[in-house]
């Protein structure tokens, strides 16, 4: 068999997540089809990890494996599109992988993006595409907040109820927030992150920044390794998977 990897790209607002499941539209599932029909045997395709409902990708990796050899990679990208872009779905690159190599298990770094318009009037053009928060954000007290996840934690306040997780202890490598005129860019980087986690530290952040919190029970709410004291989840519509490193 040959492995190759695939980068691609969605938009995740019409589908229920990556991972296939037993009812509804998923982007593995989708991809799964198109990659069997073309190469004319069944394909299972192994993701870095799972998206949510909602939740989009600039540059999901993946992999699969295969009996032939694809002889034009560009012209084969072309057949995957050609079925792929009408569903909101682009490949951006294939690559050719050892057998050693593994979508989710090899992966060195994620990196997530969280897009926020701090405005009273929401995008059209970017509509489901970021987070439309009327209120004034104090962007200083969300980057105070945001340094208190940086190094190794246990994050339970921010895990879902239903994270299959065996711990819950994760290392944020780094956290960078940016704002430019009415937008804000949230971008975390980790191994690995629980479920639902960095759509809770956005809502944490926001909580912060609107000043329904003080910096002493942003703190306290992160110490407490309750679920049930975290902010209300960040909406799915402005996560973004940016980047897997290996």
């Amino acid at each position: 068999m040959i492995r190759y990897q695939i980068l691609t790209e969605y938009v995740g607002t019409s589908f229920i997540g990556w991972q296939t499941q037993k009812k509804g539209n998923s982007v593995q599932k989708v991809i799964q089809n198109v990659l069997s029909k073309l190469l004319k045997e069944r394909i299972k395709l192994h993701g870095s990890g799972r998206t949510d409902k909602g939740v989009h990708a600039l540059e999901q990796s993946a992999h699969f494996d295969c009996k032939n050899k694809i002889i034009d990679t560009k012209k084969f990208i072309k057949s995957l599109n050609f079925f792929l872009n009408k569903k909101n779905i682009s490949i951006l690159k294939i690559k050719l992988r050892n057998s050693q190599f593994h979508s989710r298990f090899s992966a060195k770094e994620r990196t997530y993006l969280y897009l926020i318009r701090n405005d009273y009037s929401p995008s059209m053009i970017n509509h489901n595409r970021e987070w439309n928060i009327r209120n004034k954000l104090d962007i200083n007290l969300m980057k105070k907040g945001a340094k208190k996840f940086i190094g190794t934690h246990d994050f339970s306040t921010f895990r879902a109820a239903n994270c299959s997780a065996k711990n819950s202890i994760r290392t944020i490598k780094k956290i960078q927030i940016l704002k430019s005129k009415k937008q804000i860019k949230i971008r975390i980087k980790s191994q690995s992150f629980l479920k639902s986690q960095v759509r809770s530290m956005v809502g944490s952040l926001k909580y912060l920044s609107e000043k329904k919190w003080d910096i002493k029970k942003f703190e306290n709410v992160f110490k407490s390794k309750d679920r049930k004291n975290c902010a209300p989840l960040a909406p799915a519509h402005g996560l973004y998977l940016e980047k897997v490193t290996y």
